[in-house]
C-alpha cells in the first residue's frame, strides 16, 4: 500500500502560483511512478503531469506546458506541482497519484493509489 496526502492548494489571482506537495508513505518502491491529475466540477479528471522517481522520465499535459513543473525529493518521499501563471481554467481539485508501472503515465484509470485532492481556486 501507498499512502499519498496532498497539500498547499489555495485561492490564488489569475497570473499567480502555487506549489502542491504531496507525501507518499509505504511502499514507495513498488510504484516507480507519480502523478498530478486535477478534476474540475462536472468534468472529468484529466492528467496534469507525471515523472519517475528515477528522475529519468516527465511528462506533462499540453495546456500546463510551460507553465507548471513536476519534481521530486526521493530522500524525503515528497513530489511537488509548481503551477506558474495560473489562469481561471486552472481552478480544480488536484490530486496526487502512484502507480506500479511506467507506462501509460497520462492515464487515470492506470493509476493504483490516490490521494484526497487539495482544492486550487484561481480567480480573474
Amino acid at each position: 500500500q501507498v499512502q499519498l496526502v496532498e497539500s498547499g492548494g489555495g485561492l490564488v489571482q489569475a497570473g499567480g502560483s502555487l506549489r502542491l506537495s504531496c507525501a507518499a508513505s509505504g511502499r514507495t518502491f513498488s510504484s516507480p511512478a507519480l502523478g498530478w491529475f486535477r478534476q474540475a466540477p462536472g468534468k472529468e479528471r484529466e492528467f496534469v503531469a507525471a515523472l519517475l522517481w528515477s528522475g529519468s522520465g516527465k511528462a506533462y499535459a499540453d495546456y500546463v506546458k510551460g507553465r507548471f513543473i513536476i519534481s521530486r525529493d526521493s530522500a524525503k518521499n515528497m513530489v511537488y506541482l509548481q503551477m506558474n501563471s495560473l489562469k481561471p481554467e486552472d481552478t480544480a481539485v488536484y490530486y496526487c497519484a502512484a502507480k506500479s508501472s511506467m507506462v501509460a503515465l497520462t492515464s487515470p484509470g492506470r493509476y493504483d493509489y490516490w490521494g484526497q485532492g487539495t482544492q486550487v481556486t484561481v480567480s480573474s
